[in-house]
């Protein structure tokens, strides 16, 4: 791995070794390698990249950083490798709660019609998956029919290789979206499968040449924003968007007007 010490490169080993998800693996060593010897750097130097950085990238890049950074120094200190965090005097940026950009209904009827029309099934089945069951892309990518339970229409989503994460309910709208079974991958309707990132890709290019200003992540919006709106419960929502905490399904309820409606109705009864 080129741009990465020796140390750095054994980390990220480990993580493969551990299963741990691709993009995980993928975002640590983004920042790793914007270091470039982060096994050997010392903590002055740390600090002078660190700063020099602030006026660069965002508080979220930043905070996502150092976050990569502590978990890579917690590393070197449970195997031994360095018996010090250079991190220890950084303080963690603040970075705000993020606001849902969800994909409209006319918009997201736009890209299903273009993918209609230019017959992208595989494409059009992972939209559906990302809109109407708040699927992220690696784990639409992922389904296998195998996963899927037609008679009580759930579907097992697998966060990473080995690792179970949720039972999501599907609409029989969407079953159809998806059908026919073919006993293999949900999205490609074969044995091959994407890789999120390919999918990613692959979709977000599509969306764009239908002429929607949208992301693939901004199906998952739609999803928690309307799933919010009709529920009011964000356990259960954080429970079938796979959300380690509902303060994370949170965002989906300061996006929504009704709850300020009703406050403002009630309080003047």
């Amino acid at each position: 791995m080129s741009g990465l010490d020796e140390l750095a490169v054994a980390h990220l080993a480990h993580l493969e070794a551990d299963q741990v998800p691709p993009n995980t693996v993928r975002t640590r060593k983004r920042t790793l390698r914007a270091i470039g010897t982060p096994g050997t750097i010392s903590r002055e130097d740390l600090e002078a990249w660190w700063f020099a950085r602030a006026d660069q990238v965002s508080a979220a890049t930043r905070a996502n950083d150092l976050s990569n950074l502590r978990a890579f120094y917690r590393w070197c200190q449970i195997w031994e490798h360095r018996a010090d965090d250079p991190t220890i005097r950084l303080s963690q940026p603040k970075v705000g709660n993020g606001v849902p950009r969800p994909i409209s209904r006319d918009d997201l009827h736009r890209v299903l019609e273009h993918l209609n029309e230019i017959g992208a099934d595989d494409l059009r089945r992972a939209v559906c998956l990302g809109a109407y069951a708040g699927m992220r892309v690696s784990e639409c990518a992922g389904l296998s029919w195998a996963d899927v339970d037609l008679e009580r229409r759930r579907a097992l989503v697998w966060r990473s290789k080995g690792q179970k994460s949720r039972s999501v309910a599907i609409a029989p709208l969407l079953v159809d979206q998806l059908l026919p079974d073919t006993g293999g991958n949900v999205v490609t309707g074969t044995h091959e499968s994407y890789s999120a990132a390919q999918l990613q890709r692959r979709a977000n290019r599509a969306i764009a040449a239908a002429g929607v200003e949208a992301t693939f992540h901004q199906l998952r919006h739609r999803y928690g924003t309307i799933a919010y709106q009709a529920t009011g419960d964000l356990v259960a929502l954080a429970k079938q968007m796979g959300h380690s905490s509902v303060v994370t399904t949170a965002i989906y309820a300061d996006a929504s007007d009704e709850a300020a409606d009703k406050i403002a109705a009630a309080v003047v009864r």
